[in-house]
């Protein structure tokens, strides 16, 4: 240092309104002020308000982001915000403000967002950038503790209850909320997506993704009055003044009404579609270079990607897990509308699936159970474990096209770095897919790869089969062992000892046509 400011005249050097000798840093008024008031003020603890608006500040979240009074774009930056959806105005290409973002979002979603960079405004060009666990960990707790947006219990009633009035509560909101999200009620569906189907007017956030994403006070205060969050939303208020615009359905109660929404939406991908949906459905097809499609499917997860190969040969991959999740002959693969994107697909024929847990970890010994992905259920339709790849060291990196634009996807198992390449081998009437795992480790460590899952009967110690699969490993130590879930199937496990620097394993898997 050159030397102490605490008895610095601030009125000079740099802090000084007219040129001279020091640097110039074109501080305005404002600035210097700032600054003065920083250099004479006596240190004291930060408290929650400041760290959070520090924090933002200095990851420059409010350079797209508003929080109460401070941030947002910045005029000369506002023409690069863009959408694809024009019809949602300004809410279609800027970032959501961060005002009482604690009370909205779900503590596991929040996390998932800052974390993992997940986002359901498909439409929105403008993408955060990701800054890790290690500077935003405080984040989530922090907005919990201020954010408190006061509002009534949306409780979920349940089919099985024990209580009649229970169950008839139940029978009474489920129709309701259906017919209120449809076109013979408020008709969200104009313009919200809902499971993977388009709307027909905007295609805005998937209504699917509101029980998971965001917190029951903050859903029913935000749909009683959109405009009071969000001063220039599209989106018109069903309940103006708090009276309920529909009279006929449930006799015009708007908390009611609310809370049959909600419900009807906690039912997540079982929910029958409200009235007025019209699906499109397009059959894609493969000539001489392979295809990918992204979207949900029921043999690949929410994050599932669909590739088929030349010859009528094609698979499916998890990107959520980092797993070979489905292979299937014939035709390709069938989509709720054309072209990639949140929508779903399904298998163009009767698919093999394959189990779509995590399929590489570290085992402490090789009696540890496999860490099995976490499953809803009706009495629990919210995710118990929103992190659980992440929390198995699992990151998807994406993805690259490569010859006859075949994929290569990336992604990390703690300090290994994975490519993860297949191909169709073989004639006609025997083809297979061959898959090759390319491994760069910074330091020798050992890992399972789960290979395979089921009723697994072994032809050799490098041949195994199930009813419709076989599959050839490599001179690898295995492991066939029961099932923990199922001792009456039985998993095949892949002890991989892998060296500093690369290394690779070769798969071959194998349909069995009848």
């Amino acid at each position: 240092l050159i030397g102490s400011l605490k008895n610095a005249d601030l009125s000079r050097g740099c802090l000084s309104e007219t040129a001279g000798k020091s640097p110039r840093f074109s501080l305005d008024d404002a600035a210097r002020q700032a600054i003065r008031a920083a250099l004479t003020e006596t240190p004291q603890p930060d408290s929650e308000h400041v760290v959070v608006a520090k924090t933002l500040t200095t990851f420059h979240c409010i350079a797209c982001h508003t929080r109460d009074d401070f941030g947002g774009v910045p005029e000369s930056y506002n023409p690069f915000f863009s959408t694809r959806e024009q019809k949602l105005g300004d809410d279609g290409r800027i970032p959501p403000p961060l005002t009482l973002i604690g009370a909205k979002l779900q503590p596991a979603w929040m996390k998932k967002v800052l974390y993992d960079g997940e986002s359901v405004r498909h439409y929105m060009i403008t993408r955060m950038p990701q800054f890790g666990p290690s500077n935003l960990a405080h984040l989530p707790a922090l907005f919990t503790q201020l954010d408190v947006l006061p509002g009534p219990e949306l409780t979920i009633p349940s089919p099985e209850s024990d209580s009649e009035i229970e169950r008839n509560r139940e029978r009474r909101l489920r129709p309701a909320g259906q017919e209120l999200l449809g076109d013979k009620g408020l008709n969200c569906i104009a313009c919200h997506n809902f499971n993977g189907k388009p709307a027909p007017v905007n295609q805005g956030i998937d209504l699917m993704t509101t029980y998971q994403r965001l917190q029951p006070g903050w859903f029913s205060s935000f749909v009683r009055n959109p405009g009071t969050f969000r001063p220039r939303i599209v989106m018109p208020t069903a309940w103006p003044n708090g009276v309920a615009s529909h009279k006929t359905i449930l006799e015009g109660n708007t908390d009611l009404q609310i809370e049959a929404i909600w419900y009807y939406l906690s039912l997540g991908t079982s929910a029958a579609d409200p009235s007025g949906i019209r699906g499109v459905s397009t059959k894609l097809s493969v000539s001489n270079a392979a295809r990918t499609f992204r979207g949900r499917s029921r043999v690949a997860g929410f994050r599932g990607i669909a590739v088929g190969l030349p010859g009528k040969l094609n698979y499916a991959f998890n990107a959520e897990t980092g797993t070979l999740s489905a292979l299937w002959l014939g035709d390709f693969i069938g989509v709720n509308w054309n072209g990639q994107g949140s929508g779903d697909f399904h298998p163009a024929s009767e698919p093999i699936t394959l189990a779509q847990d995590v399929s590489l970890v570290s085992l402490a010994d090789e009696n540890t159970p496999w860490p099995l992905m976490p499953v809803m259920t009706k009495e629990a339709r919210v995710n118990p474990n929103p992190l659980y790849p992440k929390n198995l060291g699992y990151q998807f990196r994406g993805y690259f096209l490569g010859e006859s634009s075949i994929p290569t996807f990336q992604y990390n198992c703690g300090t290994i770095e994975i490519e993860d390449r297949s191909v169709a081998t073989g004639a006609e009437k025997q083809r297979g897919l061959s898959r090759v795992l390319q491994f760069h480790s910074p330091l020798p460590q050992t890992v399972w790869f789960r290979a395979l899952t089921g009723d697994i009967q072994s032809s050799s110690e490098r041949l195994f089969q199930t009813g419709s699969l076989r599959l050839t490993i490599p001179d690898r130590e295995t492991k066939l062992r029961p099932l923990s879930a199922d001792p009456q199937r039985s998993e095949l496990l892949l002890r991989l000892e892998l060296p500093q620097g690369k290394s690779s394993l070769e798969l071959l898997y194998e349909p069995i046509q009848k």
